[in-house]
Parts: structure tokens; C-alpha cells; sequence
């Protein structure tokens, strides 16, 4: 049985094991939308509730699929969307706009591609700097009194913009990237979260496909694949990383597990406020996932796995140069 979380610190309680839609859109090669659809029913049915996308997905396509689910199961979902992400199509470079006019007509935009009055759950996904975060805060208040909005989200900012933004709207999730290879959230970001009620929403915690060990090159993967321009997939810093999905992969025989289950377990069983948003598009991963999401682990567990991914262990950066863009490093 899965887990549950409650959203935000007043929110509906929701599955602790999401869904992330982004690769059915864009970034992980060609994806098939009757399969993808096929994927998001079966997830429904599955009893996960919360569906993650941004309009920068697929430049609005993501959304778009998500349309029909929400007509279909509304009332038995949440479903987060994203602002704040300027691109041109077929670039991954970005701008990051936070201006209360263009938070308006994404906004708009959004909910008129997902069809729905109200966004469930609405993060700005990239700060800019030149805004404050209190006036961002405010510009979102307002589209929750309006009814627009029903809850708001921030991306990858640090505790401290957390705890300011928080002081003008209470704040429902954080979304950072989060994993076993990812621990940046574990240096302060967290414990804001926790003493304020702020769900976080752990993306990519599966390392972008790395940690479930079925990844041991980039050869195989799609031209325009992110992953061939991560520095964490090229080649010296892939070797050096293959040997702790090793033993990962060790580690998950013992427990009669895949490694992307104990990746998804150490989650869930560590930290009682983040849900991870594992992406997949196809069923037989997503059955897995779900699986790893019920599956418990003991402190001891947890405490080997913590030193086995020991942050300094890990080569190379989680972004390309360009990804940085809006992320507040802690």
C-alpha cells in the first residue's frame, strides 16, 4: 500500500509517491502520447494522486495530455503545473521571468491548455533574482484570493527564500531534485520545510534513470536526450558513478529489490514530508516504482545508504552550465 503525505501545511492527503510527466513531452527522446495516456490511467488506477508538469514541458504539450485525465479523474488528482521558464523550441537555453504581468498569462495559458478553472498547485519553477521573493509571493496571493490558484509552490530555492516567502502565503511544496546522488536539499532546505509544513517534491529521484542501473551508457540514448549533455553522464564521471549503482544494485539484491526501489524507499522511509515524482512511460516501470514505494526500510538501512552516496562520492555537476539558470544554491 502506498504511503500518503499531506500537501502543504493545511493541504488535501495525497499518495507520498507522485508522478513526474515531464518526460512524456520532452527532454528523454520521442515518446508515444496513446502510450503515455495508457501510462497516466494506469497510474490513476494505481492510487497515485499527484501528476507533476510546467508549460515548459514540451513548450505546453505536457499540459495538453494531461487534459484528458483531468476531465476524466479531476476530483482523484492533484495536479501541479509550472512558470517561469522562457524558451525557444528546440532549445534547452533558458530565460527566467517572474514579472507579475507574465505570471498572469502563464497562468491563464495553464489553466486554459489543462482545462480547469483552478491550478491545484502552482510553483514558480525558476526565480529570478532581480524580483523579490515577497512581491513574487504576493502576485501568486493574489490568483489564490481570485481562484486561479489553489495552492502555491516554489522551485529550488534555498531555506531562506522559503522562510521569506512563507511569512507573506503559506508555501504547500518545494520542489528540488532529491536523491540518493542529489542531497542539496539536506542542507537547511529541509528543515525549513519541515517547521514550516512545506511539502518537498523530490524530481529526478531516480538520477535521471542512473540509480534504477539500467543506464550504463549514454550511447543508447536518443540524439537529443538531456542526459548526453549532463556532466554527470559523460564518460570519466559515468565510470566513477556506475560503481555506486553497483552497490546499489548489491545492496537492493539483498532486499529482493530493484535498486530503483530502494532508491524510492530511502525517500519515503527517511523524510515523513517529501514525496518523490518518479517519471516513466511505461507500466512495467511504473508498477515497479509503486512497489518501491511500499517497501520499508529500517534506520540502519537508511544509514548505509546515506554514507554509501556520501555527496562527495558523486562526480560531476547535476546541470550543464545553462540549467543553473534561477536554481539558489545552498
Amino acid at each position: 500500500m502506498i504511503p500518503t503525505r499531506t500537501l502543504g501545511p493545511k493541504g488535501p492527503t495525497l499518495s507520498a509517491l507522485g508522478f513526474g510527466c515531464m518526460g512524456m513531452s520532452e527532454f528523454y527522446g520521442p515518446s508515444d502520447d496513446a502510450e503515455s495516456r495508457r501510462v497516466l490511467e494506469a497510474a490513476v488506477e494505481a492510487g497515485i494522486q499527484m501528476f507533476d508538469t510546467a508549460d515548459t514541458y514540451g513548450l505546453g504539450h505536457n499540459e495538453r495530455l494531461l487534459a484528458p485525465l483531468i476531465a476524466a479523474h479531476g476530483a482523484r488528482i492533484c495536479v501541479a503545473t509550472k512558470f517561469g521558464i522562457a524558451r525557444e523550441p528546440g532549445q534547452y537555453a533558458r530565460s527566467i521571468n517572474n514579472q507579475p504581468d507574465y505570471i498572469r498569462r502563464a497562468c491563464d495559458a495553464s489553466r486554459q491548455r489543462l482545462g480547469v478553472d483552478t491550478i491545484d498547485l502552482y510553483y514558480c519553477h525558476r526565480r529570478d533574482p532581480a524580483v523579490p521573493i515577497e512581491a513574487l509571493m504576493e502576485t501568486l496571493a493574489a490568483l489564490v484570493s481570485e481562484g486561479k490558484v489553489r495552492a502555491i509552490g516554489l522551485s529550488e530555492v534555498s531555506a531562506d527564500t522559503l522562510r521569506r516567502a512563507a511569512a507573506i502565503h503559506p508555501v504547500a511544496a518545494v520542489q528540488s531534485e532529491y536523491s540518493l546522488w542529489s542531497r542539496e536539499p539536506e542542507h537547511g532546505l529541509l528543515e525549513a520545510c519541515r517547521e514550516l509544513g512545506t511539502t518537498l517534491v523530490a524530481y529526478s529521484p531516480l538520477g535521471r534513470g542512473f540509480l534504477t542501473g539500467a543506464l550504463a551508457s549514454t550511447e543508447s540514448l536518443a540524439e537529443d536526450d538531456f542526459r548526453r549533455r549532463s556532466p554527470r553522464f559523460a564518460d570519466d564521471a559515468m565510470a566513477h558513478n556506475q560503481r555506486l549503482v553497483d552497490a546499489l544494485t548489491a545492496f537492493a539484491t539483498v532486499r529482493d529489490a530493484t535498486p530503483a526501489q530502494i532508491a524510492l524507499a530511502w525517500l519515503i522511509n527517511k523524510h515523513p514530508n517529501v514525496m518523490p515524482i518518479p517519471g516513466t512511460r511505461k507500466i512495467s516501470r511504473l508498477h515497479e516504482n509503486l512497489a518501491g514505494a511500499a517497501l520499508t526500510l529500517n534506520t540502519a538501512e537508511i544509514a548505509e545508504l546515506d554514507t554509501l552516496f556520501d555527496p562527495d562520492a558523486v562526480a560531476g555537476e547535476r546541470y550543464p552550465e545553462a540549467g543553473w539558470s534561477g536554481i539558489e544554491r545552498t
